[in-house]
């Protein structure tokens, strides 16, 4: 190889790696405008999506802590406020991380800008990821809020922070997977509404949020063991009060293996575009 030859190619080798970085750069640009357009949906009306669980949070520690508080013990030296405190905050996060992906892809269906969402080269990778992060952001904000709020009133402790985040993240994307599944499913609002008012609000109102699974009957027990919902709030109350009606790396198993399996059903029905192509 001449000395001509050899300097072409120095010159011309890093140049060929260009191509390659600026199309890995591109391939994300899609993802990356579609959460920020998730994000700004939700910001936007922060006072409805925000705001409003979180005054919501407050009022149910209010009312169930004033009735409770001196009559109700649920673990050992822990007053009922304190132990209510984590229970509302992970039904907020899972109510608004569910709300989030669902109403935006119902949303989008019903005024018909969905299109828009389906005709950029958009993989069903980077489609779920957008709606599942904007979820889990969204779920996030609200907890830290009712967190923050009824903290004032009765502050737990907090004596594991690991498995508190471990299962705020694990919750949160399990409901923002369950809402995009909801959300491709249904036509209309008044189905969208049967998953909220039949199986999402039921499965978190009695999953433990207001009590412990101990003070039921036998029967009720194991019904509860059933409800995925239950061992999400269970590890994440354990992440405050170090006790629990089940052990945390039990409440991980379950909560990790139904996250996997949503998700797998999420994931197949945008690669196979069901009810969102015609």
């Amino acid at each position: 190889m001449s000395r001509v030859e050899h300097d072409a190619l120095a010159h011309a080798a890093p140049n060929a790696a260009l191509p390659a970085r600026a199309g890995l750069a591109e391939s994300w640009v899609g993802f990356r405008t579609l959460l920020y357009k998730e994000v700004l949906r939700f910001w936007k009306v922060s006072f409805q999506t925000i705001a409003a669980p979180v005054l919501t949070g407050v009022l149910y520690l209010l009312v169930f802590g004033h009735v409770l508080d001196q009559r109700v013990e649920a673990f050992a030296g822990v007053r009922y406020t304190a132990f209510l405190v984590p229970g509302l905050v992970m039904m907020a996060l899972l109510q608004n991380a569910f709300a989030n992906s669902s109403s935006s892809l119902i949303q989008s269906k019903i005024m018909g800008n969905l299109v828009f969402v389906l005709l950029p080269p958009l993989s069903h990778l980077e489609f779920f990821a957008a709606y599942l992060l904007s979820s889990v952001l969204r779920a996030l904000v609200v907890g830290l809020g009712v967190f923050l709020v009824t903290a004032l009133i009765a502050l737990p402790p907090v004596n594991a922070p690991i498995w508190v985040l471990v299962f705020a993240l694990l919750g949160a994307a399990m409901l923002g997977v369950l809402g995009i599944i909801a959300g491709i499913v249904s036509d209309k609002f008044d189905q969208l509404a049967s998953f909220q008012n039949f199986i999402i609000m039921p499965a978190t109102f009695l999953s433990g949020v207001f009590y412990s699974v101990h003070s039921l009957a036998p029967f009720w027990q194991t019904l509860s063991r059933l409800n995925p919902f239950f061992y999400m709030i269970d590890g994440f109350r354990y992440g405050f009060f170090a006790q629990s009606d089940v052990s945390p790396w039990q409440s991980l198993a379950v909560v990790t293996v139904a996250l996997l399996l949503t998700a797998g059903v999420a994931l197949r029905m945008l690669a196979t575009g069901y009810k969102l192509r015609g």
